[in-house]
């Protein structure tokens, strides 16, 4: 059990650091690439070489009964929460995607709490979830006023059903138990998203406009092997292992990972309001593990 805690804090670690740096990924590929067939192709070569590697490690494919299951998640996290992300950031930047993305963790918990009553909540959760939230607030406050731009309404438009799809795919991968490996699980997800977001780039026309610059080629290959092999099936062998209101947590974390690398790399500027925000963050996302141990606890006493 230890072995499988730390293996599954180890992947909740890694989504908070690779998705942190995705967003300006995919803003450099949609800068150039229709955004779904960009998307598409994505999951649909990472997915496609997963599935071989795990085959040839001598893992399973599905069963029928879990296929559909498998599918169900694939569509609503990859195929339409990633897909309307990629379209979002068409015509909204990087940063405020991200923002979008922090109220991720609000979504998820309502809909386990109130829809599926599966975990309790209390209020150090609460809290610390709208500590991670002001946090981020701090940072991007000034981003809101793309918000009312009309000409940004159809990236608008795109993140908040991205965000509902996302929270739904994620809660029914926590619930809907399966007797699949996980990450054959993964990359059969991949293969559904994918192919969803081809067949909508077919419709829209994307075959003709897809063609690769030097820039978008180098983020379609990190988003292929970082993003996707590395960030995607760490979250599913987090939300499978641990509480979905701490794992939920990494969309506070990515924008701070995202401006700690421009700093590193690019010599942006780490500002006082910018280290504030991110202990901000960190304290609400200890707040939130804190409210887990407690939930768990008083779980325990009841059954007992």
């Amino acid at each position: 059990m230890k072995e499988t805690n730390f293996k599954a804090y180890a992947a909740w670690i890694a989504i908070c650091i690779v998705w942190g740096t995705t967003y300006l990924a995919i803003r450099v590929g949609v800068g150039h690439l229709p955004p779904f067939l960009f998307a598409g192709f994505r999951w649909l070569i990472a997915g496609s070489i997963f599935i071989v590697i795990l085959r040839f490690r001598g893992i399973k494919l599905p069963d029928k009964k879990d296929l559909k299951h498998i599918i169900i998640v694939g569509v609503a996290l990859i195929g339409l929460g990633n897909g309307f992300v990629v379209f979002g950031e068409q015509w909204i930047p990087s940063g405020l995607a991200s923002l979008f993305i922090t109220t991720l963790p609000f979504w998820i918990v309502g809909i386990e709490t109130f829809i599926i009553r599966g975990a309790k909540l209390n209020l150090k959760i609460i809290i610390g979830l709208l500590f991670g939230l002001s946090g981020v607030l701090l940072i991007f406050g000034s981003d809101f006023k793309y918000l009312f731009d009309p000409k940004n309404i159809l990236g608008v438009a795109g993140m908040m059903f991205a965000v509902m799809a996302w929270s739904s795919g994620t809660v029914y991968s926590k619930y809907k138990k399966i007797n699949t490996n996980l990450l054959m699980s993964a990359s059969i997800q991949m293969l559904s998203g994918g192919i969803l977001q081809v067949i909508a780039g077919g419709f829209l026309g994307e075959f003709s406009k897809f063609s690769f610059d030097q820039n978008s080629f180098f983020a379609f290959t990190y988003l292929i092997f970082v993003g996707s092999f590395i960030g995607y099936a760490s979250y599913i062998y987090a939300i499978a292992h641990l509480p979905l209101s701490l794992v939920s947590t990494y969309a506070y974390v990515n924008p701070v990972i995202a401006l700690f690398l421009g700093w590193l790399v690019l010599n942006e500027a780490l500002t006082p309001e910018i280290i504030l925000a991110a202990i901000i963050i960190f304290t609400g996302v200890a707040i939130v593990k804190s409210g887990n141990v407690k939930s768990k606890v008083q779980a325990a006493k009841v059954k007992t």
